[in-house]
Parts: C-alpha cells; sequence; structure tokens
C-alpha cells in the first residue's frame, strides 16, 4: 500500500503524489530547444523528485546523465586536479550503482583519469565528454542535482565556465557536440555564485552560467493536482473524504508547497486517523488537528526558514511590521536581503509587493513574533492565560467573552493613558490575548487580502467551529458602516451568520464595550477599546 513521503525522493510505485506529468512536459520543451537552464527553489520543494520525473520522461528521446553532487565530497573540491578525478569516479561510480548511459569506452577514459600520474585540468574530463556527444547515437542530457554543495569553490565555476563555453562554440558551430541541455537543481540561483566569491570589481556581469535560459515554471502543487492525489488514496482507503473540500483547505493554507502539502495529509493518514474514525480524520476537524500538529513541529523546514530569518534582521524586521501592523513593503529584485528570503521560499513577490509565500509560514512567523513578546512578560498573554477557562463554555469557544476580557484588560493596564498604547501594537495585542486561550485546541490565521494598516480579518477555527473577527482602526463612521457591509460579505463567503468586530478607537470620547449590531440576516458584536 502506498503511503504519504515527505523525506528524499517520492516515487509514484510507492507514494501518493501529485501527477508531475504536465510540469515534466513544460521542462521537456525547455529541453528540446537545447537550453542550459537552473531549477533553483526553496528547500523540500519537490526539485530531486521532479528531476527524477524529467529523468523518465527524457529517457524515451535522450541519454540522460543524471548525477548529484551530495556525492561529491568537500576534498574534491581543493583544485582542478582533484576534482577532475573526483568527478569522473563519481560518474563511474553512478554508472555501477543504477543503469547509466554511459558506453565502456568513455567508462574506462574516466576510470583511468583516476591513476593518471600527471595534474589533471579540467580540459581533460571535457576532451572525454566531447567525444562521448560527438559520437553517441542520441544527444546527452546532462542533469546536476545539489548544485549548493560546491558553490563556494573556484573549481565549480571553472566547471561551469568550461560547459558555457562549449555551449557558445555549438552556437557559431552547429557541428561542434556537447551536452545538448544541461539542468543544474538547487536552492541557490547559480547567478549569484560569482558575486560571493569572486573580487568585488569583477561583479556578476561575466558570470559562467549567464547562458542560462528563464525557468519561470510554476513548481508548486495545483489545487486539481492534490485533488487528483486524495482521489488516488480515496479509491485505495474508502474513508468517505469529499477530495474537492480536502484539496482546497489544504491549498489555501500551504498554496501548494509540496513539502508542506504532504506533510499534512502524513499527519492526517498516520497520526489523526489512527485515534478516531477515517471520516473524522479526512474532515475540517481532523485538517485543523493536522495545522496544530505541523505547527508545533521543529522539522527541518521549519529551522532553515527561522535560521535564514535570523541571517537577515531587517528583513525579518520588515516581516514583522506587514504582520503586525499592516505595512507593505514594495519587491525589489535589487534588494539583496528580499531576494534571498525569496529564493529560500519564505516570501514571494505578489503584484509588486512582499508577501508570506502562504498561511502555514504566516501562522508559524506570528507564532514566532508573538513569542519573543511572550518571553517578555506580556500582561495580555498572560492575562489570557490566567482566564481561558471564562471563555470556554461546554467545549465552545465564547467570542463576545473573550472581546469583554480583551476590553477590561485593556482598561486595566492603560486606563485613561492612551498615548502608551500605539496603533501598530493593537492587533499584536490582541493575538496575544488570544493565542494562550485557543493554544492546542484551536488554530487562527490572517486573511491576507484584507490586512493593511486599517483593517485585518482573523479567522479562528474552535473544534469545528469558525469565528470572523475584523480587527480595525477607529476612522470615522463612514469608514466604520464600510466595515460592517465588508464583513457581512465575508460571512456570507464563510455561510457564517455571526461575526464580530474589534475596533481600536483612539478618541478620548469613544463609548468602550460590546454591542449586538442586527445588519439583515447578519449579526456583528462590535466591539469598541
Amino acid at each position: 500500500m502506498k503511503v504519504f513521503n515527505t523525506t528524499a525522493t517520492c516515487m509514484p510505485s510507492k507514494h501518493y503524489m501529485v501527477d508531475l506529468s504536465s510540469r515534466v512536459k513544460e521542462i521537456k520543451e525547455l529541453v528540446d530547444d537545447g537550453k542550459y537552464f537552473t531549477i533553483n527553489r526553496a528547500r523540500q520543494y519537490g526539485k530531486t523528485t521532479t528531476l527524477a520525473a524529467l529523468d523518465t520522461y527524457l529517457s524515451s528521446q535522450y541519454d540522460v546523465v543524471s548525477l548529484d553532487f551530495q556525492d561529491i565530497t568537500e576534498g574534491i573540491y581543493h583544485n582542478e586536479d582533484t576534482f577532475v578525478r573526483g568527478l569522473g569516479q563519481v560518474i563511474c561510480d553512478t554508472r555501477d550503482a543504477i543503469e547509466f548511459p554511459l558506453p565502456d569506452e568513455y567508462y574506462d577514459a574516466l576510470r583511468e583519469l583516476a591513476v593518471e600520474k600527471r595534474t589533471l585540468v579540467m580540459s581533460d574530463i571535457f576532451r572525454i565528454f566531447d567525444r562521448w556527444c560527438k559520437e553517441n547515437e542520441r544527444p546527452i542530457v546532462l542533469i546536476i542535482d545539489e548544485v549548493d554543495n560546491p558553490s563556494n569553490h573556484f573549481v565549480f565555476l571553472d566547471f561551469l565556465g568550461k560547459l558555457r563555453s562549449n555551449y557558445l562554440k555549438r552556437a557559431k558551430n552547429p557541428r561542434f557536440k556537447t551536452f545538448h541541455s544541461v539542468i543544474l537543481a538547487g536552492v541557490k540561483d547559480i547567478k549569484h555564485l560569482k558575486s560571493k566569491i569572486r573580487p568585488e570589481e569583477e561583479g556578476t556581469e561575466n558570470s559562467p552560467w549567464n547562458i542560462s535560459a528563464d525557468f519561470n515554471i510554476d513548481m508548486s502543487l495545483s489545487e486539481k493536482g492534490i485533488k487528483g492525489m486524495l482521489d488516488e488514496y480515496e479509491a485505495d482507503h474508502h474513508t468517505g473524504m469529499d477530495t474537492t473540500k480536502i484539496a482546497s483547505l489544504i491549498w489555501q493554507q500551504t498554496s501548494g508547497y509540496p513539502f508542506l502539502v504532504s506533510r499534512i495529509c502524513q499527519l492526517i493518514d498516520e497520526q489523526i486517523m489512527p485515534s478516531t474514525s477515517p471520516s473524522e480524520a479526512w474532515s475540517r476537524d481532523g485538517f485543523n488537528a493536522a495545522l496544530r500538529l505541523i505547527l508545533s513541529e521543529n522539522n527541518t523546514l521549519f529551522q532553515t526558514l527561522t535560521k535564514n530569518l535570523n541571517k537577515y534582521p531587517r528583513l525579518r524586521n520588515a516581516l514583522r511590521s506587514i504582520l503586525m501592523e499592516g505595512t507593505k513593503l514594495t519587491y525589489n529584485a535589487q534588494q539583496d536581503s528580499i531576494v534571498q528570503m525569496q529564493m529560500y521560499g519564505l516570501i514571494k513577490n505578489d503584484h509588486n509587493t512582499v508577501r508570506v509565500s502562504n498561511v502555514i509560514f504566516e501562522t508559524l512567523l506570528y507564532n514566532l513574533f508573538l513569542s519573543d513578546v511572550e518571553l517578555e512578560n506580556n500582561v495580555f498573554y498572560n492575562t489570557g492565560t490566567l482566564y481561558k477557562s471564562k471563555f470556554i463554555k461546554d467545549k465552545r469557544l465564547d467570542m463576545v467573552a473573550v472581546l469583554k476580557g480583551f476590553i477590561e484588560t485593556y482598561t486595566l493596564v492603560y486606563g485613561s493613558l492612551e498615548e502608551k498604547f500605539k496603533e501598530e501594537s493593537a492587533r499584536e495585542y490582541f493575538l496575544l490575548y488570544l493565542k494562550p486561550i485557543i493554544n492546542g485546541t484551536g488554530n487562527f490565521y490572517i486573511e491576507a487580502q484584507t490586512r493593511d494598516q486599517l483593517r485585518t480579518d482573523v479567522i479562528v477555527d474552535y473544534l469545528g467551529e469558525q469565528f470572523i473577527i475584523e480587527l480595525k482602526i477607529w476612522n470615522g463612521p463612514a469608514y466604520n458602516e464600510k466595515g460592517e457591509k465588508q464583513i457581512c460579505e465575508y460571512l456570507e463567503r464563510f455561510g457564517l451568520k455571526t461575526g464580530y468586530m474589534l475596533t481600536f478607537n483612539f478618541n478620548k470620547t469613544k463609548e468602550q464595550g460590546v454591542k449586538e449590531v442586527k445588519i439583515g440576516e447578519m449579526t456583528v458584536y462590535e466591539a469598541t477599546v
């Protein structure tokens, strides 16, 4: 029976996975055109799995040489001599381990490099490559995975330089034979390598990989593709799940990030389903339980994200401002910290604005930023923790009581000294108050499309019940009426009849408290701080 996989390469015969056929067809078009290109995506974004599928798909037309530079140890990058010997050995070892389209003649020639008495240079191995490409019956495609490993070594740039040189020779003289297509895969964009290890004045203009074609193929998993994977699972397990609904929930939270998609399914299958019924596991409640589990993990992907975030404190502060204060950050392809964090998968360019890549990453960041404040013995977090039992009645969350409790805490802490309560802290303090109340049982996330400096919508899931809370800064009666209309539209979208508004009003004449407002068939509890 197949399983969900979140480690190493996914194999269609063993693992439930999204059909990649349309993706590899797109990539094959680049190969057919003889392009040299790089597939650079964040960790655990399905690069290796895609390369394995591509290898199989191309093999009917091409001889594919697929290498993994994790097999090349650090010492091999010492100089050209050690690199040439080591690379030849890796190619031969790969053919020994798996079926590999390397004729005996060139296998022997590469083996002989290892015992050659003289000092070897890069051209020694490329002479073998050139003869191989010239005499081979079919075009040869070279695929190299994990090109991050040698990214700080001069000798690797020399290797890229020789690939580039041969590519240009072929462009000038079509009779010259070299690798038909070269695909390099890793997290880092090869275009950044030269600037890291060459003198500053050389810059990146003469990068040895400036021949690389643009790779704009979407590597995320589509909602339709996720549904197809769940349909296959359902055919095996007969859980009774609504695959369309579950696929939609997964995509909304992950935006198709492959690891997150597979991990949520894996958690439901392996940890949630054994303790409940299959139909309950593959429901909204089971999905929310999986969200709580994944957000409590310290998996390698989350470790990588937080580590890289700490490397760029300016961007960390900017992201905090985006999430907590609703500020906007313009996407700038020349800003190194922005480019780096996009490369690591944490952010994306959304209509020239910096956005966190998906809701799970956003929630991870909210929890991280809120934890920073929790450690400072914050009164809002402590009060929410202390009076948690007041807000849970018969296992149901009483959101009106939560809003009243928050107003009481604010009044107790600040009284009439409103100037100490900054507008940009408003959302943060409410989330600090809410977090310990729902922690371990419920989830919250922020609706990114409504987040700005005046308004934010918080969606809370608590034991199968959803709550929509609009947080906003008071900006006059007209804006308040607009907010009422917006939350009613939002409630209709979620199929709810009751919503909540929390308005932060910094006017001294404001009237604090919670009032019930009827708007058509909707009921909105409007709280004012």
